[in-house]
C-alpha cells in the first residue's frame, strides 16, 4: 500500500458517507465552514486534513455513527503517519497532499462529540495504533502505552490582566488624515499614501504630505500609529517587474543601502510620534515580496538597528506573514523564524483572516494555534499582532448588516480568546474603505452598526481584566458556545462578567448563581435571576454578576 492509497482510503470512506447523506460538496461545505473545493479534495483523497477535527466535522454533517467515526480516525492516522511509521509504505505519494508543512507532532486531538468515549493510544515505532471505546463506569482494556488524558476546563486560565485599549485597532485606508469617529485604540497606515514608492518617487526626494496628515490626525485623536514599510520604488530595482501598485515593485531593492536610507528618513522624521513600525507589509506573498527569506532577515536586521538608534522607544514589528492557511505560507514564516528573524523585532506581525469573509471569525483560532506551534518549535516567543487580511478580501461578497455587526465584534473577541497564544493586538482591515465585505465607516461618513457594536464592546471592557476563555463541552457549555471571563474593576465596585456567544446557531444556558444582568450590543440591559434560561445567539452578550464588597 502506498501513501496516496492511504489518502484515497480515507477519501473513499468520506465519499461513501457523503453519498449516503444525499448532500453535495457545497452543502457539506456550508455546514462545516469549508469551501466546496476543500470538501471535494478530502472526499477524493487528493489531500488530507492536518487536523482530525476537520474529518470529524464532515462526517458529523453526513450523519456518521460512532463506529464509522472510529474507522475514520484509524484511516486518518494512517494517512497522516510519516512513511517510516508504516512498514508496508515504500513510496512518497504522487498526488495526495497532506495539509501540514511538517510531519504532525504529538498533540492532544479534540473530539467534540466523542471525547468521553474515544481514547487514542500512542503510535509506537512499529505503527501499532490502538483505538479504545470506553463507557462511563468501565475501565478501558488498553494494550500498550497508557492513553492520553482527557482534560475538561477552559481553553486557558491566566492571572487577570487588563484588556488593553490598543487591542482594538484598524488599518487606515485613507490619506486624508481623518480618523474613526468611534472608539479605537490603535491605527495602522497602509493603502493610505504611505508606501515607500509613494513617499520616495525619486532617489533623494521625499514627499511627506500623506504621512504628515496621518500622524497629525492620529495625535489629535489620541491613538497610537503603526507605520508599514513596503512597495520598493521602481528606481531602486529597475529590472524587477511591477508589483500590485504601478509605482512600485515587490522585489527588494538592488542595493540595501537604499532601504537603510529610507528607513532612517522615516524614523528620524517621526521620532517619538510613531509608536511602532511594521518592517514589510506582507512578506510571504509573492504579490508583495519576491525576494529570498535570507534577504528579508537582513532587511529586518538593518531596519531594526536604524530605528532603535533613532527612536529607542519605538516598537518594531517584524515583516507581516500572511497566507497561513497554506503550506507555502507557513513554510516561509517558519524559515524566517529559523534564521533568527524575530531576534530583530519586538513583535511578530501576522495576518489573521477567515478562508472566506462569510466564515465565522472563530475559524481564525486555527491559525493562532498553528502560529503558536511554529513559534514553540523554533524557540521564539514574541508578542503577536494581527495586522491584516488577505489580498482577495475586496473581491468577496458583502455581509448582511446583522452578520457584519456580530462578526466585527467577534473579530476582536478572537483577539482576547487568543491571549494564551501571545496575541496582543487586532488591526481590522480596514477603516475608510467601502469595497470590502464588512464596512466600519467610510471616509466622511458615519459609523455603521458594526462599528457602533465594536464601540459598545470596548465600553463593556474599559475596566475589564481578562481571566479565562473556553468553549464547548470542555468548558461545560453547549458545543457551539464560546465564552471569556472577566473581572470588572470600577471605582466604587468590583464584579465578575462573562461574554458569551455562539459561532453558529443558538444555544441555551442556565444563569449562574450570581448572575444579575445581560447587556446587549444595542445598549439594552435585561435583569436575570440565577437559574434562568439564557438563549445565546451569534450576537455576543455580556452577563454580569452581583458586585462584591470593596476591601
Amino acid at each position: 500500500m502506498t501513501d496516496d492509497r492511504r489518502a484515497r482510503d480515507l477519501g473513499n470512506r468520506l465519499e461513501q458517507l457523503k453519498v449516503a447523506s444525499g448532500l453535495s460538496y457545497d452543502g457539506i461545505g456550508r455546514k462545516v465552514h469549508l469551501s466546496k473545493s476543500a470538501v471535494h479534495r478530502y472526499c477524493t483523497g487528493l489531500s488530507v486534513p492536518r487536523e482530525f477535527a476537520i474529518v470529524e466535522r464532515i462526517a458529523l454533517a453526513c450523519g456518521a455513527s460512532r463506529d464509522e467515526m472510529v474507522q475514520l480516525h484509524r484511516l486518518w492516522l494512517r494517512a497522516t503517519a510519516p512513511v517510516d511509521d508504516c512498514a508496508d509504505v515504500k513510496t512518497v505519494p504522487l498526488h495526495a497532499h497532506i495539509e501540514h508543512p511538517t510531519p504532525p507532532q504529538p498533540r492532544r486531538i479534540r473530539f467534540d462529540r466523542f471525547r468521553r468515549w474515544l481514547v487514542m493510544g500512542t503510535v509506537t515505532a512499529s505503527a501499532a495504533v490502538f483505538l479504545v471505546a470506553s463507557t462511563p463506569g468501565k475501565s478501558a482494556d488498553v494494550t500498550g502505552d497508557p492513553a492520553e488524558q482527557v482534560i475538561s476546563g477552559p481553553a486557558w486560565t491566566l492571572p487577570a490582566a487588563p484588556v488593553p485599549s490598543k487591542l482594538f485597532g484598524v488599518t487606515i485606508n485613507s490619506g486624508t488624515g481623518a480618523m474613526p469617529s468611534f472608539r479605537v485604540g490603535a491605527v495602522r497606515f497602509w493603502d493610505s499614501g504611505t508606501r515607500w514608492s509613494e513617499i520616495q518617487r525619486q532617489r533623494g526626494e521625499f514627499d511627506w504630505s500623506a504621512p504628515d496628515r496621518l500622524v497629525n490626525g492620529a495625535e489629535k485623536a489620541g491613538v497610537s500609529p503603526l507605520f508599514v514599510f513596503g512597495s520598493t520604488p521602481r528606481w531602486a530595482n529597475p529590472a524587477a517587474s511591477a508589483g500590485p501598485y504601478s509605482d512600485g515593485t515587490a522585489a527588494p531593492p538592488t542595493d540595501l543601502a537604499d532601504w537603510e536610507t529610507f528607513v532612517r528618513a522615516v524614523a528620524d522624521r517621526y521620532r517619538g510620534r510613531i509608536e511602532a513600525y511594521e518592517l514589510w507589509v506582507l512578506a510571504n506573498d509573492q504579490k508583495f515580496y519576491t525576494g529570498g527569506v535570507e534577504t528579508l532577515v537582513d532587511m529586518a536586521r538593518r531596519a531594526s538597528v536604524i530605528i532603535r538608534s533613532s527612536d529607542p522607544k519605538a516598537t518594531i514589528a517584524c515583516p507581516g506573514m500572511g497566507q497561513l492557511w497554506t503550506a507555502e505560507g507557513v513554510s516561509f514564516y517558519r524559515r524566517f523564524a529559523e534564521l533568527g528573524g524575530y531576534d530583530h523585532c519586538d513583535v511578530a506581525s501576522v495576518k489573521l483572516f477567515q478562508r472566506q469573509a462569510s466564515d465565522p471569525p472563530e475559524t481564525m483560532l486555527e491559525l493562532t494555534t498553528s502560529i503558536d506551534r511554529v513559534m514553540h518549535e523554533v524557540g521564539a516567543h514574541p508578542k503577536v499582532w494581527n495586522t491584516g487580511t488577505t489580498y482577495s478580501v475586496a473581491s468577496q461578497p458583502r455581509l448582511d448588516e446583522t452578520t457584519a455587526r456580530n462578526y466585527a465584534v467577534r473579530f476582536f473577541l478572537v483577539g482576547i480568546y487568543a491571549r494564551k497564544s501571545n496575541l496582543e493586538r487586532m488591526y481590522f482591515y480596514n477603516w475608510g474603505g467601502t469595497k470590502i465585505p464588512l464596512v466600519l465607516q467610510p471616509v466622511g461618513g458615519v459609523p455603521t452598526s458594526a462599528a457602533l457594536a465594536v464601540d459598545r464592546l470596548q465600553s463593556w471592557l474599559r475596566r475589564a481584566y481578562s481571566r479565562s476563555c473556553g468553549r464547548g463541552n470542555a468548558a461545560n457549555l453547549p458545543e457551539n458556545v464560546f465564552q471569556c471571563d472577566f473581572t470588572i474593576r470600577e471605582p466604587d465596585r468590583t464584579y465578575d462578567a462573562t461574554i458569551r456567544w455562539t459561532d453558529k446557531g443558538t444555544a441555551s444556558v442556565v444563569a449562574d448563581r450570581n448572575a444579575e444582568s445581560i447587556h446587549y450590543l444595542d445598549g439594552s440591559i435585561k435583569a436575570v435571576q440565577p437559574g434562568d434560561t439564557i438563549t445565546l445567539t451569534e450576537e455576543p452578550v455580556l452577563i454580569t454578576a452581583k458586585a462584591v464588597a470593596q476591601r
